[in-house]
């Protein structure tokens, strides 16, 4: 009893070391010294990458997977279950994250601590990736690299929207569910709201659940009722269901036309849902793939 007791006020005086204490050396650092950045988001990291301030990161999230040396830095976790202790056990000076990071609690935490915190959302629309991909630039102290990364993104989505326009005119759109599927018996589609649906309509395609909001469980009556001429997943939601087969023995997709036709298309995950700098590129992929008769 009492080794316990000493033992809970040392775990107590470091946390709150690292809460209540760490004000004065972050704005210190801030101020003074180096950039020290935790990059929360996909989208997030590969644009620092772009911008060519990967050097000053010293910590990512879990979604940070490209470039593949994003995967060698110190992990904070999953966007949306941040810690305080974890953040700051990296001493960064600014904390740049999408917009669902979270949760808010931990926020507040790291703004209390000096931590300088700026939330960036790109709102499933190239608007707010252009927008984003500039205040990046800003935050990391290149300007006016994050606008050559801006006017480049722009060139290319002019380009991918007349491939787009050309593929829209050779027929009608093809009716695509997208289907989220981390494990089969937890089924997602995708309605309005999402950045699936945004993909969708960005690639001259009509989501079959375009009327719904969000994402919401999939019903075998549904699904066949949508009538899906394409059933749209990542390719680790693909992997996970067991490859083409597994996926459509999920109830209700294998009696649909793209069922039926075994019309499954699947890109990388943050690649299609990321919103990032290779947003033009990804509806340009999405729309050949969809646009494609078997």
């Amino acid at each position: 009893m009492a080794g316990t007791t000493r033992r809970v006020p040392d775990v107590l005086t470091r946390r709150h070391s690292l809460l209540a204490l760490a004000a004065l050396p972050l704005a210190s650092r801030a101020q003074h010294g180096p950039r020290r950045i935790v990059a929360v988001g996909g989208a997030v990291t590969e644009t620092i990458y772009a911008l060519g301030a990967q050097g000053e990161l010293v910590g990512v999230d879990t979604t940070s997977l490209y470039p593949a040396g994003a995967q060698k830095l110190p992990s904070v976790g999953y966007a949306r279950s941040l810690s305080a202790e974890g953040v700051l056990s990296l001493k960064p000076t600014l904390l740049l994250a999408a917009g669902e990071a979270g949760p808010p609690a931990v926020l507040r935490q790291l703004q209390a601590a000096g931590l300088a915190v700026q939330m960036l959302n790109a709102d499933h629309r190239v608007e707010g990736l252009l927008a984003c991909t500039r205040d990046i630039g800003q935050a990391v102290g290149r300007a006016a690299a994050g606008e050559q990364l801006a006017a480049q993104i722009e060139r290319d989505w002019a380009d991918t929207q007349r491939a787009v326009a050309a593929r829209r005119s050779n027929g009608n759109p093809p009716r695509v569910l997208f289907v989220l599927a981390h494990a089969m018996n937890a089924v997602r589609i995708s309605g309005r709201n999402t950045a699936a649906d945004a993909l969708i309509r960005y690639a001259g395609a009509a989501n079959a659940f375009g009327d719904t909001e969000g994402y919401k469980p999939l019903t075998p009556e549904a699904a066949v009722a949508a009538a899906p001429d394409v059933i749209l997943c990542t390719d680790q939601g693909l992997q996970a269901a067991g490859g083409a087969a597994g996926l459509l023995a999920a109830p209700g997709l294998g009696a649909t036309p793209a069922g039926r036709a075994k019309r499954v298309v699947s890109l990388d995950a943050l690649f299609m849902l990321g919103f990032g700098p290779r947003l033009p590129q990804a509806v340009a992929q999405l729309a050949e793939r969809l646009h494609t008769r078997a």
